[in-house]
C-alpha cells in the first residue's frame, strides 16, 4: 500500500517512509491511497485482545512488516496500560457508555498511538543506523505521551514545543520531569497554534529535515491516526451486533485527529450512526459543522487546555476526502485558511454533528455527571456530556484521567482526584529549555542537540 500527500506534490511513500517523514515534503499530510473494507474481518476480530486487534488491523496498512513483528510491537506498546482491557468500555446507563482511554503511562488517549509510534521510531533507527530527531508541538497530552513513547530509546532525540503557561501544571511535569538525556521540553511564548506553526515551518525546510533526520510526532503522523482507529473498532465489538449501527461516538477534540480516526474506521466499514465533535469554547470545529464556515479566531485559555486550538491540523485530511481527493483545491483552501480568510464548504455535516461547552458549562457538567452516575470526568471528557442524542446509544470517549486536572474536578465534585504517577511528579524538578518562538531558534537548538 502506498501513501499519498493531501497536497498531491509528493511522490508516493511506503508506510515506513510515511511514518519516518511524518509531514509530507510538500507540506501535506499522508493518507493511504485507498482504504480496506474491514467488514469481513469483524467477526474474527471480536475474540481478539486489544494488542492482537491492533496487530491485525495494522497488517492491512503495512504488509511490509510481518504479522509476527506487528504482534510483537503491539504487545509491547500496550503492556504498560493498567487495565487488562487496555480501553475498557464502561456502561453508565441504558444508552450511555464511556470508552476509557486514559489507562496508559501518561493517563491520556494519546498513549494509544504514541506508545506504538515510539517503537516504530526505534525500529526505523535500528534498521537505518540513523539518529532520528522527533519534533512535535503540544497543547498538553501529545507531548507527554510522545516523550514517554520515546523515553530512553537509542537512536531517538525528541523535541516538544508547547505554549508556556498554557498547559496544565501536571501535563508540563509529565514532559519536563523525566530526567532523560534524549528528551527536550521546550516552552515558547504564544499559543499551541503558534507552536504547531513553528513545527510545520521547520519541516518546510527539506535540507534541514534531511540533515537531521527530522520526523513529526504530532497527529499529522499517519501512524497515529491509524492507531486511534483501533479503539473505535474495539468499542464497537464490545456491543451486541444489533446495537452497533445505533452508536453516536462523542469525541472531545481540538486538532480533529481523534474524531478523524473514527470517521476513517467508519469509511472502512465499521458500523456507526454518527460522530459528535465535542468542543470547548475554542469552537472552530463546532462552528464549521454547524454552518459550514471554517473561520479561525483567537484562542482563549480554558479548563480543557488540550482543546485550546483554532488551527486543527488533521482537518486537512478530512478536507481532502470531502473534496474527493482534489489536491489542487485542498492547496487553495489551505492557503486561504492560513491567510485568515474564512472558508465555506457545502454540506460538511454528513454523519457529523457538533457541540460546544464553555468553562462554566464544563464545571457544571462535571458536577452533573458525578451526581447522576458517580463518575468523575475530566474537563475534556465533560465536553462530551452535553446535547446527548435521544436517537442513539452514546459512547463518550474519556480522553484523560481526571487527576491531571485536579483543581477543576475538586471544585465541581468535592473529590480530590489523584494518581500515584502524578503524585510522584510533584516532587521532581522541572527541566525545560525555553526558546523564542522563531524557526531559527528551533533549528539551532535541534542542530546542537541531535
Amino acid at each position: 500500500m502506498q501513501y499519498l500527500s493531501t497536497r498531491g506534490q509528493t511522490q508516493p511513500h511506503s508506510f515506513s517512509e510515511a511514518v519516518e517523514a511524518g509531514l509530507a515534503p510538500d507540506g501535506g499530510l499522508f493518507l493511504p491511497e485507498s482504504f480496506p473494507d474491514i467488514r469481513s474481518h469483524l467477526n474474527d476480530w471480536q475474540s481478539l485482545t486489544y494488542p492482537q486487534l491492533a496487530a491485525e488491523f495494522f497488517q492491512l496498512f503495512a504488509p511490509d512488516i510481518s504479522s509476527e513483528e506487528w504482534h510483537s510491537l503491539t504487545a509491547q506498546a500496550y503492556s504498560k496500560f493498567d487495565s487488562p482491557d487496555v480501553a475498557p468500555l464502561r456502561q453508565l446507563d441504558e444508552k450511555t457508555y464511556v470508552l476509557e482511554l486514559f489507562h496508559g503511562p501518561t493517563l491520556a488517549f494519546k498513549d494509544f498511538a504514541l506508545q506504538l509510534l515510539g517503537l516504530l521510531y526505534k525500529r526505523l533507527a535500528t534498521q537505518s543506523g540513523k539518529t532520528l530527531a522527533v519534533l512535535g508541538a503540544t497543547s498538553g497530552d501529545t507531548g507527554s505521551a510522545a516523550i514517554h513513547g520515546c523515553l530512553g530509546q537509542d537512536g531517538i532525540n525528541i523535541f516538544i514545543l508547547y505554549p508556556n503557561g498554557r498547559v496544565a501544571p501536571l501535563q508540563e511535569r509529565q514532559m519536563a520531569c523525566t530526567d532523560a538525556s534524549n528528551v527536550f521540553a521546550i516552552p515558547i511564548p504564544g499559543t499551541f497554534d503558534d507552536a504547531q506553526a513553528l513545527v510545520k515551518e521547520t519541516f518546510g525546510d527539506p535540507a534541514f529535515t534531511a540533515a537531521h533526520n527530522l520526523s513529526a510526532v504530532n497527529s499529522i503522523n499517519i501512524a497515529r491516526v491509524l492507531a486511534q482507529c483501533v479503539y473505535y473498532i474495539w468499542a464497537t465489538l464490545r456491543l451486541p451486533e444489533n446495537l452497533r449501527d445505533q452508536v453516536e461516538f462523542v469525541v472531545p477534540t481540538g486538532n480533529f485527529g481523534n474524531v478523524l480516526a473514527g470517521f476513517l474506521a467508519h469509511q472502512m466499514g465499521m458500523p456507526a450512526k454518527r460522530f459528535r465533535v465535542a468542543t470547548n469554547q475554542n469552537d472552530i470545529l463546532h462552528r464549521f459543522f454547524t454552518n459550514g464556515e471554517y473561520r479561525q479566531g483567537d484562542v482563549f485559555p480554558s479548563f480543557a487546555p488540550s482543546m485550546d486550538i483554532q488551527a486543527a491540523s488533521n482537518f486537512e485530511r478530512f478536507l481532502y476526502l470531502l473534496l474527493n481527493k482534489d489536491s489542487t483545491r485542498v492547496r487553495e483552501l489551505i492557503a486561504q485558511m492560513k491567510s485568515g480568510t474564512p472558508v465555506t464548504l457545502p454540506e460538511p455535516r454528513g454523519i457529523f454533528r457538533a457541540s460546544r461547552l464553555d468553562d462554566a458549562g464544563i464545571a457544571a457538567t462535571i458536577a452533573d455527571v458525578w451526581q447522576q452516575y458517580g463518575y468523575i470526568a475530566d474537563p475534556h471528557t465533560a465536553c462530551g456530556f452535553t446535547d446527548m442524542a435521544p436517537d442513539a446509544i452514546s459512547i463518550v470517549l474519556a480522553t484523560a484521567h481526571p487527576a491531571k486536572f485536579p483543581e477543576v474536578v475538586q471544585q465541581a465534585t468535592g473529590v480530590d482526584p489523584t494518581h500515584p504517577t502524578l503524585e510522584a511528579l510533584k516532587l521532581l524538578p522541572l527541566r525545560t529549555h525555553p526558546l523564542p518562538a522563531t524557526v531559527d531558534s528551533i533549528k539551532t537548538f535541534i542542530a546542537e542537540h541531535s
